[in-house]
């Protein structure tokens, strides 16, 4: 073969070769990089899957309470700052029951609280003091949609004074209650998120006689014992994580009257923020504004933070 043909077919054939290689080099590119997105987005359907198994409880009833004693303590001795020595103490309990279905929910949160305080020099006093009971019932609608049924029941265990005279006696146990209940829809993306909407709400307040002899009582008129009302009830509930072992509880819940004044609205708002140090050991703090002005006109507010001890059970 000649000369020319030999150096034309080696440089031929070295084109050849090296467009190969470039081709094999861009191919080996491509299978690494929709390797690397194929691993990318398996790992993402991995998490979701296990976030959603997560979420998505087994059907059947669960059980789970949880019992907290929060302790605060205060000593002074020739302080000359001035100060005064006290000690206190709230206990708490949570409990829930919810039942679930392909088709139904029923979400039941028991609440307790109560609370003591001494300070040197003065009587034994309550910080708090609360009984609370919530039932939500749904039938699945349509995707995250429920019919609804709620019922809630509120309460105190011990008696209660007035600021101003502390020897004047305005509530005890089971005075007043206040009870709620009435059909709607609910919106329920899990057990930590939740809205229920009743636009056909009862609201029956119960106190005892002796506290409307000289006027009306938590709206309850004077020489009565109960009060019924018909409203709107809009009941909300957000629990998430603020980050590692810190959690922020969310529970908002109004109410409005049809029958006397609808544009005056009752909210109850309560902020439960829980530290995490251990298994046993939580700093709480929790808040709480109420505005009802059939029972004091203005905002009611309550705050309590301490170191806690908490059982679950």
């Amino acid at each position: 073969m000649p000369q020319g043909n030999l150096t034309f077919a080696a440089n031929f054939f070295g084109m050849k070769m090296k467009t190969l290689r470039l081709a094999l080099a861009a191919v080996l590119m491509v299978s690494i990089t929709q390797a690397q997105v194929s691993e990318k987005e398996l790992l993402k359907k991995t998490e979701e899957t296990i976030a959603k198994i997560q979420e998505e409880k087994p059907n059947g009833w669960e059980k789970k309470g949880v019992f907290t004693f929060l302790a605060n303590q205060a000593s002074f001795d020739n302080w000359l700052a001035g100060g005064q020595t006290s000690i206190s103490g709230n206990m708490g309990l949570k409990y829930d029951f919810n039942y679930k279905s392909d088709t139904w929910t029923w979400d039941n949160k028991l609440n307790a609280n109560y609370g003591l305080t001494k300070i040197s020099g003065q009587d034994l006093r309550k910080t708090d003091d609360r009984f609370e009971f919530n039932s939500l019932l749904g039938k699945k609608a349509s995707g995250e949609w429920y019919y609804s049924f709620f019922f809630n029941f509120k309460t105190q265990f011990d008696s209660g004074f007035d600021p101003a005279n502390s020897s004047v006696k305005i509530s005890h146990f089971l005075s007043p209650t206040f009870t709620q209940f009435g059909p709607g829809m609910m919106w329920k993306k899990n057990d930590n998120l939740k809205i229920n909407v009743a636009p056909a709400t009862s609201k029956v307040i119960m106190v005892h006689k002796h506290f409307t002899e000289l006027g009306p009582a938590f709206g309850v008129a004077q020489g009565a014992n109960s009060r019924y009302e018909f409203g709107a009830a809009v009941n909300a509930y957000y629990k998430f994580n603020i980050m590692e072992n810190v959690t922020a509880e969310n529970i908002f819940t109004s109410y409005t009257n049809y029958l006397e004044e609808p544009y005056n609205i009752d909210i109850d708002y309560t902020l439960n923020i829980v530290m995490k140090v251990n298994k046993y050991l939580t700093t709480n703090f929790a808040f709480q504004t109420i505005y009802d002005d059939n029972a004091f006109s203005g905002f009611q507010t309550r705050q309590v933070i301490g170191v806690g001890v908490n059982y679950g059970f």
